[in-house]
């Protein structure tokens, strides 16, 4: 009961620091914000699998009543290691102390975040409303990416009202946290104090979005319908417009982004970005790290996906092969770009991976399995704990997850933020050939990393603490490739 007060306490700390200060406060990369009780005390007991013992939420409340009087400007702050290098520090300082030295470039730097940038989401299906429920929950101070519209075509005289629910409700992720309003004469939505537009549209050329009072906005188009530069160019013809990011692969000479991977190729002169697929984002992260340390000679690329809204409910006519065959009722053998796409970001893997996909009657978390041959010979438990590794404490703990357990299935992972969870007992290695099996939600974790490249496309970052200790840091890159 001590420890659940405590973290009752916490609770209005965090709120206050991520909508006044743009903080986000985590605990090893687990964002606390919007958090429950019973959830901050399980993110503390998973600190157990990083440092080998729980976090204190006796040591992590007073850390975080502390950051909260020193008018932080926007920040991510893991204080579960923040919490680490104090108590490594000694008592040579007071925590005050410690603090204001360690995070000295915010501190004192309220309202240094800027004022935003608007967003636009053209078309509101699984993947629209999974981003307005994701931009909803980090609305925060304002000064991140603000909703401010969504566009689609009118598809009955009560169109709002049914837009609204299904927000409200949804029959994989569950119900909206928080409160949903609609105004019918304004054709506005409002979810938890964000008001979002509709707007009524067949033409993507022809819409004045500043007539809203929506300006330079980076519109995401969930529609499909366009993949190329010419047809989602249009977007870029109505007022108010300045940037867009298509939810698909894109076609032509479009930067196929993977938040983690190759986002840092992203320029201010990009203005059409495509996030790449949900298969592409769940396998690459893994693959670079796989061949990063053990080199990746080829391999095939399966995927078990869950059925999408292209397919058919029942037996009936589709311009794609097989899927024309009823989706509840089948498993459907075909075809995935995915292998192929992991080339736009990953260069190093081109030509070496072929790639196919059998549709499976679930709605939700799908399952890429890699079989790969490799350059370097290895072990199961080598490759575990390298994976391992890896999602707990490098670059790409955001895209990659691990898991041991040997009874999670595939609902286990549905809201998972991460892109790609290894199964570590599923891993085979014999000699040279390595089978891995990745879980990933297709709808939220790709969703999460498509507005993780909008932020990076908005400018909108974070500066992250604790700062490594550079010669610490490098001492165990030389650790883990074996040199001197």
């Amino acid at each position: 009961m001590e420890r659940q007060s405590l973290a009752e306490a916490m609770i209005p700390v965090i709120g206050r620091l991520y909508r006044e200060n743009n903080v986000v406060a985590s605990i090893h990369g687990r964002s606390l914000t919007n958090m429950s009780t019973m959830n901050i005390l399980k993110a503390h007991r998973f600190a157990r699998r990083i440092s080998k013992e729980e976090l204190l939420l006796e040591e992590t409340a007073p850390l975080l009543n502390a950051l909260a009087q020193l008018n932080l400007g926007p920040a991510a702050i893991d204080i579960a290691r923040l919490n680490e290098k104090f108590k490594d520090v000694g008592g040579n300082v007071t925590l005050e102390e410690f603090l204001r030295a360690e995070l000295t470039d915010v501190v004192g730097r309220h309202g240094a975040g800027g004022t935003g940038t608007d967003v636009v989401l053209y078309g509101f299906g699984r993947i629209g409303r999974l981003l307005a429920r994701l931009l909803i929950e980090k609305a925060g101070s304002g000064h991140g990416l603000r909703l401010r519209a969504i566009v689609v075509r009118r598809g009955a005289a009560n169109d709002l009202s049914k837009r609204a629910s299904l927000l409200r409700r949804d029959s994989v992720h569950g119900s909206f946290e928080g409160t949903i309003r609609i105004n019918q004469e304004a054709n506005t939505i409002t979810a938890n104090g964000v008001q979002i537009q509709v707007i009524y549209s067949d033409n993507p050329a022809t819409i004045d979005y500043t007539a809203y009072g929506i300006t330079n906005a980076l519109l995401v188009d969930n529609t499909g319908r366009w993949r190329d530069t010419e047809g989602l160019s249009q977007h870029l013809q109505s007022k108010g417009v300045a940037r867009v990011l298509l939810t698909a692969p894109g076609k032509d000479e479009l930067k196929n982004i993977v938040y983690g991977i190759n986002h840092g190729t992203i320029q201010d002169t990009d203005q059409i970005v495509s996030a790449a697929s949900c298969t592409t984002n769940a396998i690459t992260p893994v693959l670079k790290a796989v061949n990063d340390r053990f080199g990746v000679v080829h391999g095939h690329v399966e995927t078990v996906h869950s059925f999408t809204n292209d397919q058919n409910l029942i037996d009936n006519f589709h311009k794609g092969d097989r899927r024309g065959r009823s989706a509840a009722l089948n498993m459907v053998i075909t075809e995935t770009g995915a292998a192929k796409a992991v080339a736009k970001a990953l260069p190093e893997l081109r030509g070496k991976l072929t790639g196919s996909s059998i549709r499976v009657p679930t709605p939700d978390v799908s399952l890429a399995i890699l079989n790969l041959r490799l350059e370097n010979r290895t072990t199961k438990d080598e490759v575990n704990n390298h994976l391992r590794e890896m999602a707990l404490h490098s670059e790409l703990r955001k895209q990659i997850d691990y898991i041991d357990s040997p009874e999670v299935v595939s609902t286990d992972f549905v809201g998972s933020r991460r892109t790609g969870i290894v199964d570590g007992l599923a891993t085979v290695s014999t000699d040279k050939n390595l089978i891995l099996y990745l879980w990933y939600d297709n709808e939220f974790g790709y969703s999460c990393q498509v507005v993780r490249v909008m932020e990076e496309m908005s400018g909108i970052k974070r500066p992250s603490y604790p700062v490594p200790d550079v010669i610490q840091e490098a001492m165990s890159v030389l650790a883990a490739v074996g040199s001197p």
